[in-house]
């Protein structure tokens, strides 16, 4: 490994870790933000969808801004919006206007979904350049950065620190330590994709088999983003923990996605990406029935672990088979399109839980996620490698 890649490495998984800590932040702090904002389950779908709207802009435009600006600036200028988002949602919170929190959310989700591009094309050659599975261990330090901004939330509920505070300390934070990450992100990487996606060539979206690694994504990332969106309110109201015992729910279920993420590549190389994709979808489905079944305190944290390790591998791995499913001039449109049916997930999940949770309580809600994460067990075999496939026919 070269020294410059080395660095460029190294500064992906600092991008990465940054979105991170901002939405655990935020997480953890939910059930306040709510009552702050005076706020029912159904309302509180409709504030969450401003993050839904906001990534999937972001999502949509994050190729087309790749292909003319490159990499870096996209990567820079999503993570500065999520920075500006988080401390929007605190002055909302001080405000107490679900408006204003929503309007923050949206910027957070248009700089996580402008960036996700972005961060997944710089990761997969920086995974190409190093010949082996990385991608997951970059997904891992967002995870990592959740588990940090979740164990902080958790102290700071436990002690009744001002959420608005709390917020716009990490927005700031966020800003800083992103002047000096993006540096080492080669600039106007990207703009030579982007060029070749503008060629004449088959849409993407006839690919049978890309249609299928985006339904794994689509499951994976529902199972995601439902925790990320819901899982503290749903320890609350599902399960009767107090709030700051419910953000440590979330945190646990933040270390099991960031075990998964850490050690995942090495059961890629090992296993294939099939095989874990389709494990992976089985663990998420057990923890998800227990917490949706089993009417048990220390039955719904122990099974946040599975939930956690199963939902774990989706993006990074099927964004991965995406990537290299043809040929390399279009590995950003691949991303783009797989990343882009993954975004739907944290699109309708939002307001569709929050509805169903209003009339039928969250734990039979997430009944929705569980339907999906068990269809995706058998999609699974769709992100085999060409090699892989090759010798699943021997």
């Amino acid at each position: 490994m070269t020294r410059s890649i080395l660095r460029r490495r190294n500064a992906l998984f600092v991008l990465f870790f940054l979105p991170g800590i901002g939405i655990a932040s935020w997480v953890t702090r939910t059930p306040e933000v709510r009552e702050l904002v005076g706020a029912r389950t159904d309302q509180m779908g409709y504030i969450l969808f401003g993050l839904s709207i906001g990534s999937m802009i972001g999502i949509l435009s994050s190729a087309v801004l790749v292909a003319r600006l490159g990499t870096r600036i996209v990567i820079a200028a999503g993570t500065a919006s999520a920075a500006l988002g988080v401390a929007t949602v605190g002055a909302g919170a001080f405000l107490g206007d679900g408006v204003v929190v929503a309007i923050g959310l949206g910027l957070f989700g248009l700089g996580m979904g402008g960036g996700e591009v972005a961060l997944n094309v710089e990761g997969a050659e920086v995974e190409r350049a190093i010949g082996r599975s990385v991608m997951p261990l970059m997904h891992g330090f967002f995870s990592l950065g959740t588990v940090v901004g979740a164990v902080v939330g958790m102290l700071l509920t436990a002690v009744a620190f001002p959420v608005w505070i709390h917020l716009v300390v990490v927005g700031a934070l966020i800003a800083v330590v992103l002047v000096a990450a993006v540096r080492a992100i080669p600039g106007g990487n990207g703009r030579s994709v982007g060029t070749a996606e503008r060629a004449p060539r088959p849409a993407v979206w006839k690919d049978p088999g890309l249609l299928l690694v985006g339904g794994v994504i689509l499951a994976l990332a529902m199972a995601e983003g439902s925790a990320n969106d819901w899982l503290p309110i749903l320890m609350v109201d599902g399960h009767g923990f107090d709030e700051a015992l419910a953000a440590a729910v979330y945190a646990v279920f933040a270390a099991a996605m960031t075990l998964g993420r850490f050690v995942g590549g090495w059961f890629v190389d090992r296993f294939g990406r099939a095989a874990v994709l389709g494990g992976s979808a089985l663990l998420g489905a057990i923890g998800l029935a227990v917490v949706i079944f089993v009417d048990s305190q220390v039955g719904a944290a122990a099974a946040v672990i599975l939930w956690g390790i199963g939902a774990s591998l989706g993006f990074p791995v099927a964004l991965s088979a995406a990537g290299d499913s043809g040929d390399p001039s279009e590995t950003a449109a691949r991303v783009s399109f797989a990343a882009t049916i993954g975004y739907i997930a944290f699109l309708v999940g939002p307001p569709v839980l929050g509805v169903l949770g209003e009339h039928y309580g969250l734990r039979a809600a997430m009944i929705v996620v569980l339907a999906l994460v068990a269809v995706a067990i058998f999609l699974a075999p769709a992100a085999r490698t060409p090699a892989e496939r090759m010798s699943a026919r021997r």
